[in-house]
């Protein structure tokens, strides 16, 4: 069924244009998870074709990021914990969950908006506790929109160069995923050593 349902949104970006890739990957960024890839590799293809253009695709795709992710923020910024517990368990945010994102948050702090726009599996998320947190929206809206560009760019320009070439995609992805983990690691020390030294 979810195959089915990706399918769908995938022949959108196609039919609705940068319209598209903006709700996508809204719907990405927030309570519907399901991969940016399917959105960004494709737009990046359109581009490569001459049916798209470059720097709208690149904006359709960054603005939808960071206003899924908003959406998410004041989500829990209005509502709290515990509305989110309560109907989060039929999108997959269970307890668990919930408290390993705000570990993650409370950990690293702020900069943590920007490193997990790059993460697989987490970047929809860490706006949940920023929102509980109360985050600054305009910090966060600046985090969360130079994280997105990035994955956003790092999609196009895949789909520019090998868009259908699916086993190529797969082996790419994997090796830039470990690239960005290792570029995360190395934000975040460099931060929190910055902070530690402002704070003395």
């Amino acid at each position: 069924m979810l195959e089915n349902i990706i399918n769908y949104l995938v022949s959108l970006v196609a039919d609705w244009g940068y319209l598209g890739i903006f709700l996508l990957m809204a719907l990405e960024s927030s309570f519907f998870p399901f991969p940016s890839e399917v959105v960004m590799i494709p737009a990046g293809y359109l581009v490569y074709t001459g049916q798209m253009n470059l720097y709208l695709a690149f904006g359709a795709g960054t603005l939808g990021s960071l206003a899924g992710a908003i959406f998410n923020y004041y989500l829990c910024y209005f509502f709290g914990r515990a509305f989110i517990l309560k109907y989060g368990k039929y999108i997959g945010i269970t307890d668990e969950k919930m408290a390993k994102f705000e570990r993650f948050f409370n950990k690293y702090g702020e900069i943590s908006t920007f490193n997990c726009r790059l993460i697989p599996g987490i970047r929809q998320y860490i706006s949940l506790p920023a929102g509980l947190a109360k985050m600054n929206i305009f910090t966060f809206s600046l985090y969360t929109t130079l994280g997105a560009g990035i994955w956003v760019a790092i999609l196009i320009a895949i789909g520019y160069y090998i868009g259908d070439q699916k086993e190529l995609i797969k082996e790419y992805l994997t090796q830039i995923t470990i690239c960005l983990l290792i570029a995360v690691a190395i934000i975040t020390i460099i931060y929190l050593y910055i902070q530690k030294r402002s704070k003395k």
